[in-house]
């Protein structure tokens, strides 16, 4: 119940966007979902990752900091980028981390050995082809809450409580 409540809200705010469609709205994944998205894709010290609408930077920054990866977020929104940024930089994690300011649908991720996504399931049918033309044999998706449609995920984790009493469901695919 309490997720298909969400999903409505987050359906009603993702609608009516002018310019490039804002995939999402922000909507934070909690700390403790994000260590298990990126431990769920096997992130591994040097690898290259995206996040997907990366949002305050908080996947990038984990990603970076705790599994000394090189992180990239896509964040269409300029006030979240900032954000992001500025975070990076006071962690002096700019080495390793960044933020695209920009359209997810409008960026290569050939080089990725990961990509987090936490996107509506509209959106991730948006971005599915994209992802299948540009990922290399190998790559690791991890879809937060909402899957892709067609793929068969490898591993499947469900939480339970995120420490905040709501549950996640986490996909773990491989192109």
């Amino acid at each position: 119940m309490q997720r298909r409540l969400l999903l409505s809200v987050l359906v009603g705010a993702a609608t009516g966007a002018q310019g490039p469609i804002k995939l999402a709205p922000y909507y934070p994944t909690p700390a403790s979902v994000v260590v298990k998205m990126l431990a769920l894709g096997d992130l591994k010290p040097g690898e290259k990752m995206f996040d997907l609408g990366s949002g305050d930077g908080r996947i990038v920054i984990a990603a970076a900091q705790r599994f000394r990866a090189e992180a990239v977020g896509v964040e269409l929104d300029k006030d979240l980028c900032k954000q992001s940024l500025e975070r990076i930089r006071k962690l002096g994690l700019e080495k390793t981390a960044q933020i695209v300011n920009g359209d997810i649908l409008k960026q290569d991720y050939s080089s990725a050995d990961l990509i987090t996504v936490y996107l509506l399931p509209n959106s991730n049918d948006k971005v599915q082809p994209l992802l299948e033309r540009q990922l290399k044999k190998g790559t690791r998706v991890v879809a937060h809450d909402f899957e892709f449609r067609g793929w068969t995920p490898v591993k499947v984790e469900d939480i339970e409580d995120d420490g905040e009493g709501r549950s996640h469901t986490l996909f773990l695919y491989r192109r």
